[in-house]
């Protein structure tokens, strides 16, 4: 049970988080600024690289007690800052940082997205007397509810069998206090730390249909929000 709960804390905070933040970095590299296709490697690079070993060494180290942010934080007057991955409020806050970090990939999708609406439908909402911030709510946003649906659906799917981050992160035991069990980490000790196979198989199959019934409730919810050109 504490496994599924820190999953789905996971899922429902870090997925939004970062579309979220791939849809806004996808608005600014819209905007015509030089060099976008050195920009957008650079920002991409995170999601070729978020779901490494190495990463998430790097992570565990950055976030130690005597890591890369508390010096930061150290320089900046801050005294007694924790270990944020060694203490159970913060610990799974630092893996949805790393989650939200990796938005390279639906960023791409959400530029190539906002670079197929027309833009003859701004001309017209500027001519109107429509504001930038009107504009992205009342033109961009409805034209790109497909993609954002697309994205919505694929990174909930992922974020549901993230593993790599919490084993390392974690050192594989899901601690401290269980605050990065993840469900996927739960079953993998079950089955290949503990040999219980035939309960890890039982997680698995629960696994799938907790990600078909998500991606189920996403389709049928998607009528009422996503919009097509027809």
């Amino acid at each position: 049970h504490n496994s599924l709960v820190v999953t789905f804390i996971y899922v429902f905070v870090g997925t939004p988080l970062q579309l979220l933040a791939a849809l806004l970095l996808a608005v600014v590299l819209n905007q015509g600024m030089k060099a976008l296709a050195f920009y957008r490697s650079v920002f991409y690079l995170p999601s070729l690289l978020g779901g490494s070993v190495a990463i998430a060494i790097l992570w565990r180290q950055m976030f130690g007690a005597s890591g890369l942010v508390n010096q930061i934080g150290e320089m900046l007057g801050f005294e007694n800052l924790p270990g944020w991955v060694s203490n159970p409020d913060t610990a799974l806050g630092t893996i949805i940082l790393l989650h939200v970090w990796t938005f390279g990939s639906p960023m791409i999708i959400f530029l190539a997205g906002l670079r197929q609406i027309p833009q003859m439908y701004y001309e017209a909402a500027s001519v109107d007397g429509a504001s930038k911030v009107a504009q992205f709510f009342r033109i961009t946003i409805p034209l790109l509810t497909p993609i954002i649906f697309f994205n919505v659906v694929l990174q909930v799917i992922n974020a549901f069998q993230s593993f790599t981050q919490a084993f390392v992160v974690s050192g594989g035991t899901g601690g401290p206090s269980d605050s990065t069990m993840f469900y996927t980490l739960y079953l993998y000790q079950k089955g290949f730390a503990q040999f219980d196979m035939g309960y890890a198989s039982a997680m698995a199959w629960l696994l799938l249909i907790i990600v078909a019934i998500f991606t189920a409730i996403n389709f049928f919810v998607s009528k009422f929000w996503v919009f097509y050109d027809d």
